[in-house]
C-alpha cells in the first residue's frame, strides 16, 4: 500500500480556507495512488501557538479572551458540516483520511475545544474521532481533556491503522491499547517540530514492529493572517519559521523510509509491505507471544465522555 504524509501550514484560525488546503492535498495524494494520507495535529484551524509567546495564563485576560473567541468561532464541529468537503474528497479519491481538528462538539455544550483526529475511510465514512487524552503544559489553556472513545484500530487495506496525538504517543499505555487492538501501521499527529518526531517516531516502530508514520504541521509568519489578534506578540518581526514540520516514516524495524522533512509544504509518499511487519513480528509482538497478560493487563474504557444524559 503506499501511504502519504501531507506536512501543511493552516491559513492561521480560517477553518474554510484551511479546509481547502487539506481538500486539494488529499486529491494529491490520491493521484500519486496513495491509499492514505495523515495531516497534522490541529492543522484545522491551526495550533494555539500565542498561549506560550503571551502569557497564556494570565486570569481573566481580555487578550486571550479575544484569542480563544476567535479559535472557538473558527474550530471543527462535525455536526454542523463542517468537514464534508473532506469526507468528499476521500470518496472521490477512494483514500483514507487521518486529519487533526481542533475539535468544538456539541456533544459538549459546544464552548470547549478538544484536539482531536478525525479517520475518515475511503468511501468517506466517519470512521472515528479520537480526542487527547491529556492536553501538554500551556494548551490546557485552549483545549479540554479527552477521552478514550478513539483508542480504536481501523482496517485500511491490508492494514490496521491506529493514531494518537503529539504527547500521548508517549504514553505506554495509550501505545499498548493500540498493539492489543492489531494495530501495525501508527499515524502519530504532531503540530510540527522534527525535534519531536526524529526520535521517537523510529522508538514506536521498533517497540511496536510496525509502521510509523509521524505528520507534522508547519508554521511561518506568512501563514497568519495580519489581522490575527495580537499577532505582533507571537510572531517574530522579521517573520520566519514557527514550526518547522519534521514529518517522517519508519519500517517496523525503525529504519527510515521518509526521513524527517524540514521547514516545507509537501505530500510525501512511500510504499510499505505487511510482510516486512510479518517479519519483524517473528522476535517480538507486544501484544501476542511477548506478552503476559497472566502477570500484565491493560483495560480501557472506551466510553465517549459526556456531562450529562438527558432522560425524556
Amino acid at each position: 500500500m503506499r501511504i502519504a504524509a501531507a506536512q501543511l501550514a493552516p491559513v492561521f484560525l480560517d477553518r474554510e480556507a484551511t479546509l481547502a488546503k487539506v481538500v486539494r492535498a488529499i486529491a494529491e495524494a490520491a493521484a500519486q495512488g496513495a491509499g492514505l494520507v495523515a495531516f497534522g495535529e490541529t492543522l484545522v484551524p491551526g495550533y494555539p501557538a500565542w498561549i506560550c509567546k503571551t502569557d497564556g495564563a494570565r486570569f481573566n485576560a481580555p487578550d486571550q479572551k479575544r484569542l480563544h473567541a476567535r479559535y472557538l468561532a473558527q474550530a471543527v464541529t462535525l455536526e454542523e458540516g463542517h468537514l464534508e468537503a473532506v469526507a468528499d474528497a476521500a470518496r472521490q479519491g477512494r483514500i483514507a483520511v487521518v486529519l487533526g481538528i481542533a475539535e468544538r462538539p456539541l456533544d459538549r455544550g459546544g464552548h470547549t475545544i478538544y484536539c482531536a483526529r478525525v479517520c475518515f475511510g475511503p468511501d468517506g465514512s466517519v470512521l472515528s474521532v479520537h480526542r487527547k487524552l491529556m492536553p501538554t503544559y500551556e494548551e490546557r489553556l485552549a483545549w479540554g481533556t479527552g477521552d478514550g472513545a478513539g483508542l480504536v484500530t481501523h482496517r485500511i487495506g491490508e492494514f490496521t491503522l491506529g493514531a494518537l496525538l503529539c504527547w500521548e504517543n508517549w504514553m505506554p499505555l495509550a501505545r499498548a491499547a493500540l498493539y492489543a487492538a492489531g494495530e501495525n501501521l501508527h499515524v502519530a499527529l504532531w503540530p510540527g517540530a522534527d525535534s519531536i518526531t526524529r526520535d521517537i517516531t523510529r522508538m514506536i516502530a521498533r517497540e511496536g514492529r510496525s509502521y510509523v508514520l509521524s505528520v507534522s504541521g508547519l508554521l511561518r509568519a506568512e501563514d497568519i493572517p495580519p489581522e490575527t489578534p495580537e499577532r505582533g506578540r507571537f510572531v517574530p518581526a522579521e517573520g520566519g519559521v514557527l514550526y518547522n514540520g519534521g514529518s517522517c516514516l519508519a519500517g517496523p524495524d525503525g529504519q527510515w523510509l521518509i526521513e524527517p522533512i524540514l521547514g516545507e509544504e509537501r505530500v510525501a509518499v512511500a510504499d510499505i509491505e505487511l510482510d516486512r511487519v510479518r517479519e519483524e513480528r517473528q522476535n517480538f509482538d507486544p501484544a501476542g507471544h511477548y506478552a503476559r497478560p497472566d502477570v500484565l493487563r491493560l483495560q480501557v474504557d472506551r466510553r465517549r465522555q459526556r456531562a450529562v444524559e438527558f432522560t425524556d
